[in-house]
């Protein structure tokens, strides 16, 4: 059973059926679509622009993927499944540098807490600044660096069981379309690398690119990223 027809045998219960409509079913999967296509093309597009910025980390990332390819022209997500270290660790350190959603969603507190000897009373509607928790200087070395080797070896991960890098958020209200999402960004990524080389346009140079992020409810990079494209096959 997948994730509709599990709500939608909720509906055979009374006293769940009020409360899981049709209106209901279609507004989580609409819920889930948005949030897993806002956030993968901002992240893909974070990661191109890293990756371009960084020539001896793409050459790595391109030789990992080509490798694992052989002869195929197109990456399926069942190629996806071992021998993506790197990958993985490009995916993780865009996303903590540039988390689609610095300030996740609102969370309002449902009983008092105190954290780091602040008082929050019940009620209280909060912030979660991952964008400032992910370049922290006391968790993460050189913050600011692009630096994916750190999450080699690194059991470190986004699904909400690090704090350290929660760029879809923890918990319950963790966003529901993280799933959906990180595959597609995995496959995005992994045939860009596999089936074309990537340079600036003529004359530009990395420390020309402007890497500013574009104040909203999401962190997109506010110069368009323009780049030349050079099929390999």
């Amino acid at each position: 059973m997948d994730f509709v027809d599990i709500l939608l045998s909720l509906q055979e219960d009374p006293e769940m059926k009020r409360f899981i409509s049709n209106e209901t079913i279609k507004a989580i999967v609409m819920d889930m679509y948005a949030a897993g296509t806002e956030s993968t093309h901002i992240v893909i597009e974070w990661a191109m622009a890293e990756l371009i910025r960084n020539p001896g980390t793409m050459k790595k990332l391109q030789d990992e993927v080509r490798s694992v390819a052989g002869s195929k022209h197109t990456l399926e997500e069942n190629d996806l499944v071992n021998g993506m270290d790197c990958l993985r660790a490009v995916i993780k350190e865009s996303m903590r540098l540039h988390p689609p959603g610095t300030l996740l969603l609102p969370r309002e507190l449902i009983e008092e807490t105190t954290i780091a000897g602040y008082r929050i009373p019940k009620g209280t509607r909060t912030f979660v600044n991952v964008w400032a928790i992910g370049r922290n200087p006391s968790i993460w070395e050189a913050p600011d660096d692009f630096r994916p080797e750190r999450f080699l070896g690194s059991s470190v991960d986004y699904r909400g069981q690090h704090f350290e890098l929660a760029p879809f958020g923890a918990g319950r209200r963790m966003c529901p379309g993280i799933g959906f999402s990180v595959t597609i960004i995995e496959l995005a990524l992994a045939n860009l690398m596999l089936q074309f080389d990537w340079k600036l346009r003529d004359g530009m140079k990395e420390e020309d690119m402007d890497m500013t992020e574009a104040f909203g409810v999401t962190t997109r990079i506010k110069s368009s990223l323009l780049l030349v494209a050079t099929p390999r096959f």
